[in-house]
């Protein structure tokens, strides 16, 4: 199998709709910015479509936590970088972490972490990830070392390449 990515990015501007009086993205917006980012990065580089796999199978994933720090304000036609990562999973949960930056990547302007359960839309219970799936997991699981979303943002507002 070939080498996977386990960071996926993006680039995307942020629109006129999805923001404030102030011209910054709204908070409620980060999640939606966040959510598009990762659901085109799964069908580019792991010909995973969610959407295609909930009407064919009934099987998808619906969103259980998030935690989200805003850190540095998007505003109107900025370009913003955004990355996600899978950081754990189990055998019927994933839990992603996703970054928004600016351009050049030099300042963080906001965090989540999602959690997602498996679910059987047609059972209407949670469901087990097939083989496929936890073999994919496995290959592009990228962990971070801290066990609580706090101790990642000071882990991450202690990198100095990168300013918050």
């Amino acid at each position: 199998m070939d080498q996977l990515l386990d960071v996926l990015q993006s680039k995307t501007k942020i629109r006129f709709q999805d923001c404030d009086p102030f011209n910054h993205l709204n908070n409620g917006s980060y999640i939606n910015y966040f959510m598009n980012h990762r659901e085109d990065a799964l069908i580019d580089h792991y010909d995973v479509d969610i959407f295609k796999i909930a009407k064919k199978e009934g099987k998808a994933w619906v969103s259980s936590s998030n935690q989200i720090a805003y850190l540095k304000p998007a505003v109107l036609m900025e370009t913003v970088v955004l990355e996600s990562q899978l950081i754990r999973f189990s055998n019927s949960e994933l839990h992603v972490e996703m970054r928004m930056y600016n351009e050049d990547k030099s300042h963080l302007k906001a965090i989540i972490w999602c959690g997602f359960v498996h679910f059987n839309l047609l059972k209407q219970k949670r469901e087990t990830h097939t083989e496929d799936l936890m073999q994919l997991f496995e290959n592009i699981n990228n962990p971070v070392n801290t066990f609580t979303f706090e101790e990642r943002l000071n882990q991450l507002k202690s990198n100095a390449t990168v300013k918050i």
